[in-house]
C-alpha cells in the first residue's frame, strides 16, 4: 500500500522532510490503531509503559496492517512479552556499566570507545540493547554531558577510534553533529570515526546532500547502521546508502538475529545480497543481548551458527558478516562460527597423517572433506619486524 493512501493529506514535501517525520512519529495505541489490525499481544505491550514507542510514518507505511508477523511491525510496536521476565534477562546486558569512566562514554576496548550523544530514536526498536537509556531512565545527553566525553577521549592517547552512538546520532542537526565531530576529528590519536545510525532504514530522508558533504569531512568516517530484513530494503533506503556511498561515507551493516522474524537461512541470504548489492558490506550478524523483555525474541546460538553454516557456499563471501556474541560480563564481542574442522582419528587440531604427510581433515560447504597438508616450515616470526617497528627504515 502506498503511504499516499496510508497518510492521505499529507504533502511530498512534508513526506519527504526528515524533521516532519519526526515530529509526526507515531507513538500511542490510538495512533498505530488507525494504520494497523493490533493484535491483543501489541494492546498488552503498548499499555506497559516501558521502553518508549515511536515510528516515524515512512517506517509505519511498511507495516503489514493484516498480518501480526510483519518484520516491521515485531520490530517497532512492542508486545505483551516485554513485560515477562525470562531467566538470564539484564537491565546492562552486555556489562556496560562498569566501563563508563564518565556519562558519555563507554571503553570496553584498549583501542576504541562508545560516544553516547543522544537518548532518543526515530524508531525504538523492540530489541534493543540500551533500553535503559533509550527509555528515559537517565535522562537526556545534553551538551555538558557530551562535552566531558570528548574531553575525556582527548585524554586517552591510546584510542584510535571512537563509535558516536546513542540512542541514534540521526536525530540530531547538521549543526549538532557538526559540534560533535569536528572536535573528535581535531584529535590527533583518532584515526577513524564511526557513526551508528538507524536513519537509512527508518528515516531515509535524513540522508540529504548536507548530511553526507558533513560526514565526508570528517573521513574517514564509516556509518554503521542496522538492516535486519530484506522488506527494509526499499527505493527510499536504498538511494539513502547510494547518496552514502556516491558521496564517499562506507557503509556497514549490523544485523541483530530475531526469533521469528529473520531467523531463517534464506531471509539473511536474501539479506546479506540486498545489502551487498546496495554496497553495503554486512559487517556483523548479532546474537540478540540478555536485555530486559527481550527473551521472546532471541534465538538459540546454535540456530545462528547453523544459518551461517547453510549460506556458506551459496552466498558470496563479501556478503556473509560475522556472528557476534557481546559478552554480557562487559569483556566485548567474541565471534562464533561453524567449525568445519574434522581432524584425524583421536587426534587433535593439525595432527593428522595421510600417506605420511600431516595435515587437517576440513569440511567443504557441501559436505565433502578435504585434506589440506601442513608447510614443512613452522616458523612464522618476521625477520623485518625489528626495523620495522625499531624505526630503522
Amino acid at each position: 500500500m502506498d503511504w499516499h493512501e496510508r497518510f492521505p493529506g499529507v504533502s511530498e514535501a512534508d513526506w519527504r522532510d526528515w524533521r516532519w517525520q519526526l515530529r509526526h512519529a507515531l507513538r500511542t495505541g490510538a495512533e498505530l490503531d488507525r494504520l494497523v489490525n493490533l493484535t491483543e499481544a501489541e494492546r498488552r505491550g503498548l499499555a506497559l509503559g516501558g521502553l518508549r514507542t515511536a515510528v516515524t510514518p515512512y517506517y509505519a507505511s511498511l507495516m503489514d496492517p493484516f498480518h501480526p508477523a510483519c518484520p516491521v511491525r515485531r520490530q517497532a510496536i512492542p508486545l505483551g512479552q516485554e513485560g515477562e521476565p525470562a531467566a538470564g534477562d539484564r537491565r546492562d546486558p552486555t556489562g556496560e556499566e562498569p566501563h563508563r569512566p564518565v556519562r558519555a562514554v563507554v571503553r570496553k576496548y584498549p583501542d576504541r570507545a562508545l560516544l553516547l550523544v543522544t537518548d532518543t530514536c526515530p524508531v525504538y526498536c523492540r530489541h534493543c540493547t540500551r533500553r535503559r537509556i533509550t527509555g528515559g531512565e537517565e535522562g537526556a545527553f545534553d551538551r555538558p554531558a557530551v562535552e566531558e566525553g570528548i574531553a575525556w577521549i582527548r585524554d586517552q592517547p591510546g584510542l584510535r577510534e571512537v563509535i558516536v552512538s546513542g540512542g541514534d546520532p540521526g536525530v540530531l542537526s547538521d549543526e549538532r553533529l557538526e559540534s560533535i565531530l569536528g572536535p573528535l576529528r581535531a584529535i590527533p590519536h583518532l584515526e577513524v570515526l564511526r557513526l551508528a545510525t538507524r536513519a537509512p532504514v527508518v528515516l531515509p530522508m535524513r540522508i540529504d546532500d548536507a548530511l553526507v558533504r558533513l560526514l565526508r569531512r570528517h573521513a574517514p568516517l564509516f556509518v554503521i547502521t542496522h538492516f535486519n530484513h530484506p522488506k527494509e530494503l526499499t527505493p527510499e533506503a536504498t538511494e539513502a546508502c547510494a547518496r552514502l556511498v556516491d558521496g564517499g561515507v562506507p557503509v556497514e551493516n549490523q544485523a541483530v538475529l530475531l526469533r521469528g522474524l529473520n531467523s531463517t537461512a534464506r531471509l539473511l541470504g536474501d539479506l546479506f545480497t540486498g545489502l551487498l548489492a546496495r554496497r553495503v558490506r554486512s559487517l556483523y550478524l548479532h546474537q540478540g543481548d540478555l536485555a530486559d523483555g527481550t527473551a521472546h525474541l532471541r534465538t538459540p546460538l546454535a540456530a545462528g551458527v547453523g544459518m551461517l553454516r547453510e549460506l556458506r557456499g551459496r552466498v558470496s563471501g563479501l556478503a556473509l558478516p560475522h556472528l557476534a556474541v557481546d559478552l554480557p560480563d562487559g569483556s566485548g564481542k567474541v565471534t562464533v562460527a561453524p567449525s568445519y574442522l574434522v581432524g584425524g582419528p583421536g587426534e587433535g587440531f593439525g595432527q593428522a597423517v595421510e600417506n605420511g604427510v600431516r595435515g587437517t581433515w576440513l569440511m567443504g560447504h557441501a559436505g565433502a572433506p578435504a585434506f589440506y597438508p601442513e608447510p614443512p616450515q613452522a616458523d612464522c616470526a618476521c625477520a623485518y619486524d625489528q626495523a620495522w617497528y625499531g624505526g630503522l627504515t
